[in-house]
């Protein structure tokens, strides 16, 4: 599977969201299982949050890493109401808890909130210093929120920026994805299939027509598009091994330069909205 550089580490393109995960464990999937049939196919990145279940998913996470941590990019996420200084510090060792870990590889900021930014970033370092964490980032941050955090902390220190990225919300190819790459930071595209409608990307004519001279799925089409970017990687959900399967073969696929067009003409880039899209 190709790679991306995430702070000073090379990890797996496609990586593993975990977002609503505990859903799936209530509806009879064994999320537990996935995330495992992840790593044997190579994809290290798994991501999580404190936010995800209430700290359920974080315990999913944990328990399928048992026996495993040396494999795993792990990263997770402060809640802003929780990024205050002391605040920082309670969430990250109750993250580490429920993981079952001394350590995380990144830990990101949610989104902005009502605590300065300085403040959040402050702690985050910190709890850096003291080997809790190996790197940090943000997510849902746009180009002006990037570049204050960069003059904040200073350049090479923010990992990452977790947005939202699919092929009908390409709000930012405008200027984030931009302004990361200025500043050295991956862009790690969340929810890359979208939300909300069960037949995308499986029944869309121009991925269908792609996927079928491929021999690869829709699906695998679709993250390849994302991919087409070097500086951007992708973290889709699944607790089906299949389809977890189905998500890392997506590492591997290159589209070619009229395929990128003719997606790109059937999903265009549509104006530069005034707020930074996010879920």
């Amino acid at each position: 599977m190709r790679t991306r550089r995430f702070g000073s580490t090379l990890v797996p393109a496609v990586g593993q969201g975990t977002w609503h995960m505990e859903r799936d464990s209530a509806a009879g999937n064994d999320p537990i299982a996935a995330l495992r049939a992840g790593l044997d196919l190579g994809m290290a990145h798994i991501d999580t949050a404190e936010m995800y279940g209430n700290g359920d998913v974080e315990e999913l996470v944990g328990k399928a890493m048992q026996g495993r941590r040396d494999e795993v990019f792990l990263v997770s996420k402060v809640l802003p109401q929780n990024a205050s200084s002391q605040g920082t510090r309670r969430a990250l060792e109750a993250s580490l808890r429920r993981l079952g870990t001394d350590h995380l590889d990144s830990y990101l900021l949610h989104w902005r909130g009502r605590v300065p930014l300085q403040e959040t970033m402050t702690a985050m370092l910190q709890l850096r210093d003291e080997g809790k964490t190996r790197s940090v980032g943000v997510s849902n941050f746009d180009e002006a929120d990037i570049d204050e955090v960069v003059l904040l902390v200073g350049p090479g220190v923010i990992a990452c920026n977790q947005v939202l990225y699919h092929l009908r919300e390409r709000a930012i190819e405008h200027a984030v994805i931009p302004t990361c790459v200025r500043h050295g930071i991956a862009v790690t595209a969340y929810s890359p299939f979208g939300s909300g409608s069960a037949d995308f990307p499986a029944k869309d004519p121009t991925l269908l027509r792609i996927a079928k001279q491929r021999g690869v799925t829709t699906r695998q089409v679709a993250l390849a598009f994302l991919l087409r970017l070097d500086s951007v990687l992708t973290i889709p959900k699944s607790s089906r091994p299949n389809r977890v399967q189905e998500n890392a073969a997506a590492g591997e696929l290159e589209l070619d330069d009229e395929e990128i067009a003719v997606i790109e003409l059937a999903f265009p880039l549509a104006a530069k909205p005034e707020t930074l899209p996010m879920l």
